[in-house]
C-alpha cells in the first residue's frame, strides 16, 4: 500500500494506535453479532470487523479450486460496488446450496486481498434477509488493524479548533525538513471514538528515511499541540485512505514548500493559500 502508515498523537503522548473506542464483542463470533447488526448499533458492526478479523470466511469459487492460479470467487454487484460473496461456516454452505468449490481464508488474508481492487466482502448472501455487505474500506481496517484505523464512516471537515501555535511550528519545523512538499489538514470525526485533528503529509519519497523525517519533525512539534487535542497524521500518497482522499480533493496546503508565497498559518486561513490578498 502507498504511503500505508499513520501517527497518532496527543499533548503528553505519542505512538502508532489509533485510541478509538474498541469493538463490544464479548469474544463472540460473526455468526451472533450478524443478527444485532441495525445501523444505530455501530458498536455491534465494530465487533463484527473484530470477529472477522479473528475467524475465517468460506469464500465461494467460481471458477476453478482452491490454490489453483485460474481459480476466482464470486462477485455480487450492490449499487455500483463489487463485493465477493461469502459463508460465515460449514452450517451456512450446506444452507446456500453451494454446489462449486470454496475456500477457507482468515478473515484478515481475505481482507487483504480485496480492498487494494475496491472489493467488498458480502456475508451470507443465501439467508432470508439477504445477508450483510462490509465495505471496502471497512475491509481495508480489518487488513491494517482496527486499533490503528478509525470507524467509519467519517464525518470530514475543515478544522476549526484553535491551534494556530502548532500550524505555526509545524510550518517552522517543515522548512527544515527537506522530504516534505506540503501539510494539510483536516478535522475527523469517526463513527466510534473522539474527533481529532489530521495533518496530512505530502512527501518526496513515501519511504522509510522519509517517514523518520516527519516523525521526528512531529515529535518537535507536539509541544505546542493545544492541551487534550488528540492529532494524528496521513500519508498523501496513500490511495486508500478517505482521509487522505479528502485532503487531496478539498484542503489547500497550509505550509508549501514550492509556493512563492510566505508560509503565515494564520494570513492562508484568513485568504486562502492560491487566492490574492484583498487590496
Amino acid at each position: 500500500m502507498a504511503g500505508g502508515w499513520r501517527l497518532s498523537l496527543e499533548r503528553g503522548t505519542w505512538g502508532t494506535t489509533w485510541g478509538g473506542a474498541g469493538p463490544v464483542s464479548g469474544g463472540e463470533g460473526v455468526e451472533e453479532l450478524l443478527p444485532r447488526i441495525t445501523p444505530d448499533r455501530l458498536d455491534a458492526y465494530e465487533g463484527l470487523l473484530a470477529a472477522l478479523a479473528a475467524g475465517e470466511v468460506w469464500m465461494l469459487l467460481w471458477h476453478g479450486r482452491p490454490g489453483e492460479p485460474d481459480a476466482q470467487y464470486g462477485s455480487m454487484d450492490v449499487a455500483g460496488h463489487g463485493y465477493a460473496p461469502c459463508v460465515t461456516s460449514d452450517r451456512e454452505l450446506r444452507a446456500s446450496g453451494w454446489t462449486r468449490e470454496h475456500e477457507v481464508v482468515g478473515g484478515r488474508d481475505i481482507a487483504a486481498a480485496l480492498y487494494p481492487d475496491h472489493w467488498g466482502l458480502w456475508l451470507n448472501p443465501h439467508t432470508p434477509t439477504g445477508g450483510l455487505g462490509v465495505p471496502w474500506p471497512d475491509l481495508r481496517r480489518i487488513a491494517g488493524g482496527l486499533d490503528r484505523l478509525p470507524a467509519g464512516p467519517l464525518r470530514i471537515t475543515e478544522p476549526t479548533v484553535g491551534a494556530d501555535a502548532f500550524y505555526a511550528q509545524l510550518v517552522a519545523l517543515a522548512e527544515r525538513t527537506r522530504v516534505l512538499r506540503s501539510l494539510r489538514r483536516a478535522w475527523v470525526r469517526p463513527a466510534v471514538g473522539p474527533a481529532y485533528l489530521v495533518i496530512g503529509l505530502d512527501l518526496d519519497a513515501p519511504d522509510g528515511r522519509s517517514a523518520e523525517a516527519v516523525r521526528q519533525m512531529m515529535r518537535q512539534a507536539i509541544a505546542a499541540v493545544p492541551e487534550g487535542l488528540p492529532v494524528a497524521t496521513v500519508a498523501m500518497a496513500d490511495g486508500y485512505d478517505p482521509v487522505a482522499m479528502w485532503l487531496r480533493a478539498n484542503a489547500r496546503p497550509f505550509y508549501d514548500r514550492d509556493a512563492p508565497a510566505a508560509h503565515d498559518p494564520g494570513a492562508l486561513r484568513q485568504h486562502g493559500y492560491g487566492y490574492p490578498r484583498p487590496t
